[in-house]
Order: C-alpha cells, then sequence, then structure tokens
C-alpha cells in the first residue's frame, strides 16, 4: 500500500473512530486532523469536504467491517437459527470495539444523518440492505435444507432481526446491557419458532 493510501486508510479509521464515540456533526475536520496528526493540506488532498470523508468512512470502514461480521457470518450457513442468534450475540457481547454507552455505528449514522443528506441515505440503505440479503439468503437456504418452515418469510424476518438489533443498540445506550441480555433471550425464543 503506498503511503498515500496508508494515510487516507489511517484518517478513515480515525474518524471513524471518533465520529462513533461524539456523532459525526460533533466531530470536526479539527478534530479528525488532530487525532491523525495530519496537516490540513494532507486531509483535503484526499477528501473535498467533511461529507466525502463520511461517506468514504461509510463505504471504506463500515463496509467491510459489516461484511466480515454480518453477511459473510451467514453466507456458508448451515443452520440460519443457530447461526443469526450467533451473529447477534457476537455484535452485542463480543465485539471488542462496540462500546454499549455507544450504541452501533451504523445504527448511530442512520439516526444523525440519513434525514440530512440523501447521499449518506443512500450509503447507508445500502449497509443495511447487505445484512438484510444475508440473512434472507440464509433462510431462504434453510428452507431448502427443511431447517426452517416454508411458511417463513425471509425479508419479515430479516427486518424483524434488523429493527430488534438496531432498537436494542440504541435502548443500550440508556439501559446498559442488560438490555442487550433481555433481547437475546427473546430472540432465541423467536428464532426456535422458525424451525
Amino acid at each position: 500500500m503506498s503511503k498515500a493510501a496508508t494515510t487516507r486508510l489511517m484518517i478513515l479509521q480515525k474518524a471513524f473512530e471518533l465520529m462513533y464515540r461524539r456523532g459525526y456533526q460533533a466531530t470536526s475536520i479539527d478534530d479528525i486532523i488532530a487525532t491523525t496528526q495530519v496537516t490540513k493540506g494532507a486531509f483535503y488532498y484526499h477528501f473535498k469536504n467533511k461529507d466525502e470523508m463520511g461517506l468514504a468512512v461509510i463505504a471504506e470502514v463500515m463496509v467491510p467491517a459489516m461484511q466480515q461480521a454480518m453477511v459473510e457470518a451467514l453466507r456458508n450457513s448451515t443452520d440460519p437459527v443457530e447461526d443469526l442468534y450467533a451473529v447477534v450475540y457476537r455484535l452485542l457481547l463480543q465485539d471488542p470495539f462496540f462500546e454499549v454507552q455507544y450504541g452501533c455505528p451504523a445504527v448511530n449514522f442512520i439516526d444523525e444523518m440519513a434525514v440530512l443528506n440523501t447521499a449518506f441515505q443512500k450509503a447507508l440503505a445500502g449497509l443495511v440492505q447487505q445484512w438484510d440479503q444475508a440473512i434472507q439468503e440464509a433462510l431462504r437456504q434453510g428452507q431448502n435444507r427443511q431447517i426452517i418452515r416454508d411458511e417463513v418469510n425471509p425479508a419479515q424476518v430479516a427486518s424483524f432481526i434488523i429493527t430488534g438489533y438496531s432498537g436494542v443498540r440504541n435502548l443500550g445506550k440508556i439501559l446498559g446491557r442488560s438490555s442487550y441480555l433481555v433481547y437475546l433471550k427473546e430472540l432465541k425464543s423467536y428464532l426456535q419458532t422458525l424451525r
């Protein structure tokens, strides 16, 4: 990787970390420059403005991380009930980066930016749709193997899981980790009904 590419990636990763803890709008370009210790010229060499950088954070930091944690984990699902539960469990209780008080970076971005900026709305919708499609495909494969009941609607289940996850990540900010445990218990019961 070239020095310029390494610098760009470092800016994106540090910006992501700041925005996760502070929020997108509360994080300034000056904050990012101070954290990364790059010059303003170096920042503007890589990004025209903050929004361009924010969209790059989604595409180059969040999407690859989501691909690994949420999509790839379901790609070769042998038991969607167990695999879906395991993905959500890991995201809520085992991912070392996510902190309960800060919620989920993608959910935070959606809450903060989707209504304000159509480019962010489109990028964030793509992020969610990838997970949605991975859940649906795992469920369809489960139906093909007769692990999941034929009358289960994969699109409805995916929507239910994603909205539940999003909601509990937000509630965790005020209610703490205990809200995750309640959600996971109910999620496990719900997923068993799909068999």
